[in-house]
């Protein structure tokens, strides 16, 4: 892969981060029972504080997804720090899947009577099959990788 096209992905990598992080700060304020909230009632909230818990899993992954896109352009693929990124890509979208089928269990059973949860239950729902999506494809990657790292350690014990 060509060193300008890993530089544009951890660009684009840097800029979804960017992204998920004002969407945190900014969503909160605009929140339909935040209209009468201060601003600390406001980050109190249990829900959103779970929420920002939980986002420590995504820009974990982002993280890895970046330096696994560092060891691409120093033509380092089959390498185990490769593997290892990979492997806590895969644990973080597994995370990040529970979390959010916790979630919307959560508003299913306590959201109130008055309000409608089926645009967060349709985007929990959607949200969980892209992290499994991406869990999947991590780890075939993952134990892909790790095969060829085998056979390159086997062939350079025997050279």
């Amino acid at each position: 892969m060509k060193k300008s096209s890993t530089i544009f992905l951890q660009v684009v990598i840097v800029l979804i981060g960017i992204v998920a992080l004002g969407i945190m700060i900014r969503f909160p304020l605009t929140e339909g029972r935040a209209t009468n909230l201060d601003l600390f009632s406001i980050y109190a909230d249990p829900f959103i504080i779970y929420g920002y818990a939980v986002s420590i899993a995504f820009f974990v992954a982002l993280y890895k997804a970046f330096k696994l896109l560092g060891y691409i352009g120093q033509n380092k693929v089959f390498s185990l720090g490769s593997v290892k990124a990979l492997r806590t890509i895969k644990y973080c979208a597994i995370v990040l899947s529970i979390s959010i089928v916790m979630a919307v269990l959560f508003i299913m059973t306590s959201h109130n009577k008055d309000d409608d949860p089926a645009g967060f239950i349709a985007m929990g729902i959607l949200t969980t099959f892209i992290s499994i999506v991406i869990a999947t494809a991590a780890a075939v990657f993952e134990k892909t990788l790790q095969s060829a790292v085998d056979i390159k350690s086997e062939n350079d014990l025997t050279v």
